[in-house]
């Protein structure tokens, strides 16, 4: 996976937690966004030992 895949899948990590804060209506107690981006960063570390999922199929399909 390429730096400008990983900062795309975190971008669409942080974007789906936004979402799902948003939706809680109470105080996160900070920046929503901010948060946000602390859990995609937490969702792009739970990938490290791995990297499977749509980067695996990705690259399976290039291979063809």
């Amino acid at each position: 996976m390429t730096n400008q895949d990983r900062e795309y899948l975190r971008d669409l990590m942080a974007m789906f937690a936004l979402n799902g804060i948003l939706s809680c209506n109470y105080d996160v107690g900070e920046e929503p966004a901010v948060l946000a981006y602390k859990y995609a960063d937490e969702m792009m570390d739970a990938r490290k030992p791995r990297e499977e999922g749509i980067v695996a199929i990705k690259r399976r399909v290039k291979a063809k």
